[in-house]
């Protein structure tokens, strides 16, 4: 593994709800992913490392790490709508309460003999953790559109609404300094009519 960088695999909920069952998420999950503006090497992770959740049972063989297979990456996710002059905070996270660490991933990925090459990129899933507001995505915090999000006094969400922009940053906290994935931002925008012609 090269590097890391803060990807959003964006999820159409509407129509992930309707085609989940019997064939899970398929058109809600491929029209749109981000990435953040750069790749933080790995051995610039590497002071970061720390031990990941304890895994019971034991993985099989092939997934068995020792030391510290986690990464202290500190994540957080803002809201802004349309009609907000500033972004809320509506989640923070971090990579260390992953279950599975980006080497396990990748390596379960491969055993069955998948392919993968050079510059090939791998998302990990929502990261989420342990307490209602380190909840990796919309669903989870606002628990399926049963409990509204509150993003301003005057304003809350179930779901994402046209006009809201999301925004994705992480970094790493060293002695007197940090290492930063950059911002990834995308903004919900209406659907386009199409007219029949003829």
């Amino acid at each position: 593994i090269f590097g890391m960088v803060i990807v959003n695999d964006w999820s159409a909920r509407d129509i992930q709800k309707w085609e989940y069952v019997p064939l899970g998420p398929f058109l809600a999950k491929n029209f749109a992913t981000s990435i953040s503006p750069w790749v933080v090497p790995m051995a610039a992770l590497a002071p970061f490392r720390c031990a990941g959740p304890v895994q019971d049972p034991v993985p099989l063989p092939y997934l068995r790490q020792s030391g510290d297979n986690a990464v202290d990456i500190h994540l957080e996710v803002h809201l802004k709508s349309a009609q907000m002059s500033a972004a809320a905070q509506i989640s923070q996270s971090n990579l260390k309460y992953m279950y599975w660490s980006v080497e396990q991933q990748l390596a379960h990925h491969t055993v069955s003999g998948c392919n993968v090459r050079p510059g090939d990129l791998m998302a990990s899933g929502t990261i989420s953790g342990p307490t209602p507001d380190s909840y990796g995505s919309m669903l989870e915090l606002a628990w399926r559109g049963t409990k509204p999000l509150k993003i301003s006094p005057s304003e809350t969400r179930s779901f994402l609404q046209d006009g809201d922009t999301l925004s994705l940053t992480g970094w790493c906290k060293g002695d007197g300094y940090r290492v930063g994935f950059g911002e990834v931002s995308g903004k919900i925008l209406p659907a386009v009519s199409v007219t029949k012609q003829g």
